[in-house]
């Protein structure tokens, strides 16, 4: 029982906890694309992505665990773990379709930007064969300058192309989490089903072995009722038998 509480407990508060990731992620959906968007914002995403994860992993070995310790536990207490575990995964179906969602818009934007960097390289090139032979100078450092900015812009690029992928794998890792709880709700319910048919098989056992009772006190009452009738035939015959031969003598 003890075990029971305390794994209850935590898969609720986990599921909780859950529940305000999602909420987050909710939030900062809206703010990918926007004015707000920057690498900050994704390193969070990514940081609450990673610790729900492992809360998720967790909250699911809990589950199993808590599966084990009900299996010889009575109908509420099955009945209760059916609650959590469904609780949790709506919770957790909720969570990875933002998780997805997020997904989806960080690579949409990923893309736009890299669009632009490949038109500002097709500017720099073009505006280098326009100079003419007394500022070749000038044009090469203004080339250097157009260079070391597209440098750093491509590298940006490939950190959130990285961060998109991490976003990505959490995804995946969140849908093998959802294949074993959906395994879990099918053992409970078979579980539970089988406790139902139990019941139902003592009632129906019991109702039969009422009705033999039944029939048992009926077919005593018949035999005492024949019983009695031949005690009182018998007697009445020994009554004549006895007047007979008492006749006998006396003539």
């Amino acid at each position: 029982p003890t075990e029971f509480i305390s794994l209850s407990e935590s898969i609720a508060a986990n599921t909780i906890m859950v529940k305000q990731s999602w909420q987050f992620l909710e939030k900062v959906n809206r703010l990918i694309g926007s004015a707000k968007d920057n690498q900050s914002l994704r390193d969070k995403i990514n940081d609450n992505q990673s610790g729900t994860n492992q809360r998720i992993t967790m909250t699911t070995r809990d589950l199993q665990r808590l599966t084990t310790v009900v299996r010889s536990g009575d109908k509420q207490q099955k009945l209760q773990v059916e609650k959590l575990t469904s609780d949790f995964k709506n919770m957790v179906q909720a969570y990875s379709k933002s998780q997805q969602s997020i997904a989806a818009k960080m690579k949409q934007v990923l893309l736009v930007n890299a669009s632009q960097a490949d038109d500002q390289t097709s500017g720099g090139a073009g505006d280098g064969g326009m100079g003419d032979s007394s500022s070749e100078l000038l044009q090469q450092q203004q080339q250097m300058q157009i260079q070391q900015s597209l440098q750093f812009e491509q590298q940006m690029l490939l950190e959130r192309e990285q961060r998109v992928r991490e976003i990505e794998a959490n995804v995946l890792d969140v849908n093998h989490i959802m294949r074993e709880l959906s395994s879990l709700t099918n053992q409970q319910g078979e579980a539970i089903d089988s406790i139902e048919n139990s019941i139902a098989g003592t009632a129906e056992n019991v109702e039969r072995g009422a009705e033999e009772l039944d029939k048992a006190v009926t077919y005593q009452n018949k035999y005492r009722r024949k019983v009695l009738i031949l005690l009182i035939i018998a007697v009445i015959l020994g009554l004549i038998v006895t007047g007979t031969i008492i006749s006998k003598l006396k003539s």
